[in-house]
């Protein structure tokens, strides 16, 4: 874990939990000085630890509160398929992941939509962008842990 020691995994998990903490606030969580905590973080950012600060949205409030997995396979596997798959799903933005898999599913799509018409769109999209041999997709019914938090 590239030489974290607990101030770092303190202030880690503080950041995780909200990056809108103050530096003050992270100084106190992590019982440093201002500067000590300024130095670590922006090392830690340096470093490439930090990828990033994000807002989450709520996404039934913004209306798409259907949360579903896509299963993917297909016959082709050559480097021509893989470019043409990986620029359709990127833009498409109702993707959230998308992920080759071993098995035997090919990739997994993660993906949020306002319901069953808007899925039905978005899938008649996606096929038309690129060739696929078969496309299943499963509906999340309850969402019981959804985290961005890595375990430190």
């Amino acid at each position: 874990m590239e030489n974290l020691d607990d101030t770092d995994r303190t202030l880690l998990n503080a950041l995780q939990r909200d990056a809108t903490l103050s530096l003050d606030e992270l100084s106190d969580i992590a019982h440093l000085s201002r500067n000590a905590c300024w130095r670590r973080v922006k090392a830690m950012e340096t470093r490439g630890l930090i990828a990033g600060r994000v807002t989450l949205l709520n996404a039934d409030a913004v209306g798409l509160p259907l949360a579903v997995f896509i299963q993917v396979r297909t016959n082709t596997h050559d480097p021509a398929w893989l470019d043409t798959f990986a620029k359709a799903t990127r833009a498409m933005p109702e993707i959230l992941g998308v992920y080759r898999m071993t098995g035997d599913l090919d990739y997994l799509i993660r993906a949020r939509v306002a319901d069953m018409a808007d899925y039905d769109r978005f899938y008649q999209r996606l096929i038309s962008r690129v060739p696929l041999s078969d496309v299943s997709a499963s509906f999340v019914m309850e969402e019981i842990k959804e985290t961005t938090a890595l375990p430190l």
